[in-house]
């Protein structure tokens, strides 16, 4: 490539998994240069090796580009958005804007690891100054080590070795118009030629845009939301999904649209505050500790959403699914209201509240004996907040093939985690309205309801409801005689 040339210095902002304005290390860097500044996001589905987005995470970035460039153009930073291969596409954009220097926030997938550092050395040998920052995590991955220098493998000692370094930095403030100089302007495609959201058909979106604000204004909000509302209490709510006990912040934390950063500070204000107690900011930091350590597992094993971290799964012997039966785990048609309620959440909104994901899981990996593969490209197609480190980490946690995972002799009884985590039915009633009128003792086994009870709440099994596709019990033990085939353990719980 060839260099910048006589053109004024101006610094190029590549914006990636970090659509936002504040707490975005690259961004303060670059402005605070003090030379013309220039934004360009890249999106690459050409580049061999990248995972394409699933569907629900295109049409959330679709909405979330759009919403970073109206807060760009009130700071007045000029904002471009280009579809082509990363790194080609970068090329380009310096020699049009003439920038002298490049700066990105850290990626840890391999693939794009591997474009960031080949592009790098590029920019570097043609005179082009590349500076990469962290912002995606609280702790970069080799900031956080075992006492031998390698990377945890159990999340207990990764928190406790997390936590030992002390509380994260400060999070940035936005830059304002006046610490913005702007650069060039370069020109863009426009987004609705991007392909990101669907066309023609049914407008399966519609539910998306009823169920979420994407962009960083609605990030903030979500969390202002969490903080009057949600953080109080979330030690115990946030198993229930029949509560509002989540923060519902996992898709603006996939895009970068808010930081654990400022997660992290907004929660320890809260505690100060009286607002909040102390066991539940420390169970909410849990849950980006979880986070951070599915990051550093991506970093120290970048095929984690293709291979079994235990090689022994290599061997278990899974099942083909029968096409029905996948699709009525899919379209929420099991016969056990719990796992359908939120297979049809996930349809219908994008986003599955965290344990019934663990349910589904179980039940496809368990219940069905489907590899969790098949699962995670499911959860990793239809999720607003599919991460490549979160969805490929907690599947194989579920499966028993993972770091620091839940042994696969642990099976979920889908009816006494219903009765457990949805004690009033209240959760199933809202995602399977068939359901509704079905008393609270029966909702989580309709088929154990007397004919009668089932008859007055206007249900007829196989016909406005299905009857389970699989009986748990028998499945259990299937699963049990599939796992001692690989550990030659057969003993398990019934959770």
């Amino acid at each position: 490539m060839t260099s910048p040339g006589s053109r004024s210095p101006c610094a190029l902002i590549w914006f990636r998994e970090d659509l936002r304005l504040a707490d975005n290390p690259a961004l303060t860097a670059a402005v605070a240069s003090g030379v013309p500044v220039t934004a360009l996001f890249v999106l690459d589905e050409t580049t061999d090796g990248f995972r394409p987005l699933g569907g629900a995470s295109r049409w959330w970035l679709a909405q979330s580009l759009k919403a970073h460039g109206r807060e760009c153009a009130k700071t007045g930073l000029p904002f471009a958005v280009r579809k082509g291969p990363e790194r080609a596409v970068i090329e380009r954009a310096v020699r049009e804007c003439g920038a002298t220097r490049v700066l990105w926030s850290r990626r840890y997938g391999e693939p794009e690891a591997t474009i960031d550092a080949d592009l790098q050395r590029a920019l570097e040998e043609s005179g082009v100054a590349v500076e990469t920052l962290g912002g995606r995590l609280l702790h970069e991955p080799d900031a956080v080590r075992s006492g031998s220098g390698a990377p945890f493998k159990v999340y207990t000692a990764f928190w406790r070795a997390a936590r030992a370094g002390g509380p994260p930095r400060a999070p940035l403030p936005a830059p304002s118009r006046a610490d913005v100089v702007a650069g060039p302007q370069l020109a863009g495609d426009e987004l609705g030629d991007l392909g990101l959201e669907p066309r023609g058909g049914p407008d399966w979106a519609r539910g998306l845009r009823a169920s979420w604000t994407p962009g960083e204004a609605g990030a903030r909000a979500a969390l202002d939301a969490f903080l009057d509302g949600g953080l109080r209490g979330y030690a115990a709510a946030r198993d229930r999904p029949d509560l509002s006990g989540t923060s519902r912040l996992s898709p603006h934390l996939r895009f970068g649209e808010i930081s654990p950063v400022q997660l992290w500070h907004a929660s320890e204000a809260a505690m100060a505050e009286g607002s909040a107690q102390a066991r539940d900011v420390e169970k909410f930091r849990g849950e980006l500790g979880w986070r951070e350590f599915a990051y550093h597992l991506l970093a120290a094993f970048p095929d984690m959403a293709r291979r079994n971290a235990a090689a022994r799964f290599d061997d278990f012997p899974w099942r083909q699914p029968e096409a029905a039966e996948l699709k009525a785990w899919r379209r929420g048609l099991t016969g056990y209201p719990i796992v359908d309620a939120g297979m049809r959440q996930l349809w219908r909104t994008g986003w599955m509240h965290n344990r019934v994901r663990m349910i589904t899981a179980s039940f496809l990996i368990k219940d069905l004996l489907v590899d969790w593969r098949i699962g995670e490209a499911w959860f990793w197609d239809t999720l607003v907040d599919a991460d490549p480190a979160n969805n490929a980490v907690s599947w194989q946690w579920v499966a028993g093939s993972g770091a620091d995972a839940a042994p696969y002799f642990r099976v979920f009884n889908p009816v006494l985690q219903g009765r457990k985590f949805d004690p009033s039915g209240d959760y199933v009633r809202t995602f399977l309205p068939e359901l509704g009128e079905i008393p609270t003792k029966w909702i989580h086994a309709p088929w154990e309801a007397p004919a009668e009870a089932l008859s007055a709440a206007g249900v007829e099994l196989g016909r406005h409801y299905p009857r389970p596709i699989v009986d748990h019990a028998a499945a259990r033990k299937r699963a049990l005689a599939a796992l001692a085939q690989v550990s030659g353990r057969v003993s398990a719980p019934d959770d």
